[in-house]
């Protein structure tokens, strides 16, 4: 399982990078340097209107490469991953919740909720600063602050499984 352990990285490689992903046409989607067993990867996931391919994926690992290699950003070695966030992706910043109004989410909540639930699925209705809300299944609505939540994700993968 991965550990994330690098945010200040992630946030110095991130100012390097969205000027160079952003000008190929393509969003920025998150940036996670995370160690997995021996090994640190930073990981830069892009998306875009549209189907991304591995073509696009390799033209922005090659433009980074170079950026990279000159500023030195993480003093100790990594693997440099490209790629899409993908289905199921992981909601971690506002701009997530805004790109996803109106898809189906789910959120994992550190604790019970005053109604017992620990597991919320709905179309996200809205993104208020710290705050979401979900039009569940079952025709309610759940109001969730963010900081409450540990883990959301697009819920746009349930028809593969």
């Amino acid at each position: 399982m991965a550990k994330q352990a690098g945010g200040n990285t992630a946030r110095r490689v991130e100012a390097l990078v969205r000027p160079i992903v952003e000008g190929m046409g393509l969003r920025l989607w998150d940036v996670v340097f995370e160690k997995e067993g021996p090994d640190w990867y930073l990981r830069v996931l892009i998306d875009r209107d549209g189907v991304m391919d591995t073509d696009t994926c390799a033209a922005v690992s090659h433009a980074l490469d170079p950026v990279l290699d000159e500023a030195d950003p993480i003093p100790q070695s990594y693997y440099l991953e490209v790629g899409s966030p993908g289905l199921g992706r992981r909601l971690t910043r506002p701009e997530h919740y805004d790109a996803v109004l109106g898809q189906k989410v789910r959120l994992r909540l550190y604790r019970p909720d005053e109604a017992g639930r620990r597991d919320l699925a709905g179309i996200l209705t809205a993104h208020e600063g710290d705050a979401v809300t979900l039009a569940l299944e079952d025709g309610g609505e759940a109001r969730v602050a963010l900081a409450a939540v540990s883990t959301a994700r697009l819920a746009d993968d349930e028809d593969l499984f």
